[in-house]
């Protein structure tokens, strides 16, 4: 049975998006296994694993600790995305389909923050 927090279309998206990142490096050359490939893994499943987490927290204020380091995260795997498409090792389309995903979910996770920050009446 899926808890709340597993319903979350942002999880849900960030789910989609690391299994993409994880397709995505298969094709990365060999050499880079612990370099970039690694790294872009790390942070791909970085965000889903805290949104996880921040379900489990007690307080606003590890709510949005959480969702913020998600947030950062994401903006590491951007730096990522953009270098491995300056590198070669993803194309143009990629990187730019793979940012927009990255920017959408952003904009979720900063709504979540908001809605969490705002005081209940």
């Amino acid at each position: 049975m899926e808890s709340n927090y597993q319903k979350l279309t942002v999880r849900k998206r960030w789910m989609d998006l690391a299994q993409e990142i994880y397709s995505i490096t298969k094709k990365f050359p060999g050499n880079e296994l612990y370099g970039i490939i690694s790294q872009i893994r790390r942070s791909a499943i970085s965000i889903p694993s805290n949104i996880a987490e921040w379900n489990q927290r007690n307080t606003k204020k590890e709510h949005i600790n959480f969702l913020f380091i998600a947030k950062w995260s994401a903006a590491e795997l951007e730096t990522q995305i953009i270098l491995s498409q300056r590198l070669w090792f993803i194309n143009i389309q990629e990187e730019s389909k793979l940012l927009e995903k990255i920017g959408e979910i952003l904009r979720m996770l900063s709504g979540l923050i908001t809605a969490i920050k705002r005081p209940k009446l």
